[in-house]
């Protein structure tokens, strides 16, 4: 592993990491969630396509994890630190992360969901589920979404540069632990209902795995595939359910 697992880096370096990781965060999701959806809702109306139909709502949420990306390139262009997370070809040893990884979370979601089930608690949804309820081909779309756009896209701000940015000033564990709690908060912004800190939680676990999976592989791949391949798997899943019960 290229860091040590805990470090202290001089103060300013600290402040730095911390100052930088939030504004990633606040920018990537200005850029996706005001900036280009506000374009893609306007290019979109030009067309005449309406804010019900399907093709609305994924080009709209293509749109927004498309800023994802363009802040970190243009944070990483700014600073010139393209060294500060690994990207390569995945190979058969980064696979069998890949599906280790996706275990995983498989096994961490049924535990988790049983003890949210004994403990009679409820747990948000994401806007796109409570959308897609109403349109279940949608779920179908975002199969493709999630995997070439909500993967990548939250892993290169998540465990790219925010935990990048940690690992350097305070060392792998905190980096991935801090990291965790992050991603699970940014959350927030696209639930709906009660029981949101029970899905920020789950989403914070999931985190986890998905920092250790960066840190064991060194390649921001393969969390990504991970990332995007469990929410496929959960969009097959629920279009599955509504298909069933019509």
């Amino acid at each position: 592993m290229a860091s040590d697992y805990v470090r202290v880096a001089d103060t300013e370096t600290r402040l730095v990491s911390v100052v930088h990781a939030v504004a990633v965060v606040v920018a990537a999701f200005l850029m996706g969630g005001l900036v280009l959806a506000f374009v893609a809702d306007a290019a979109l109306g030009a067309a005449g396509i309406g804010r019900d139909s399907t093709v609305y709502y994924v080009t709209l949420f293509a749109a927004q994890f498309t800023g994802f990306g363009v802040v970190v390139v243009g944070y990483l262009a700014l600073r010139d630190q393209w060294d500060l997370f690994e990207v390569s070809v995945p190979s058969l040893r980064d696979l069998a992360w890949v599906v280790a990884g996706f275990l995983g979370i498989l096994g961490t979601a049924a535990v988790i969901g049983w003890i949210v089930s004994q403990l009679g608690t409820q747990t948000a949804q994401n806007e796109v589920v409570e959308i897609g309820q109403t349109n279940p081909d949608l779920y179908l779309y975002m199969i493709p979404i999630a995997l070439l756009f909500v993967g990548p896209a939250e892993e290169l701000v998540f465990r790219g540069v925010v935990q990048g940015l940690l690992r350097r000033a305070y060392g792998v564990v905190p980096a991935v632990l801090a990291t965790s709690v992050f991603f699970g908060v940014a959350h927030i912004f696209a639930l709906t209902g009660s029981g949101k800190v029970t899905y920020m939680a789950i989403a914070a676990a999931m985190g986890l795995i998905l920092g250790a999976l960066y840190e064991r592989t060194e390649n921001i791949v393969v969390p990504a595939l991970v990332h995007g391949g469990w929410n496929a798997f959960l969009f097959l899943g629920l279009w599955a359910t509504s298909a069933a019960s019509v």
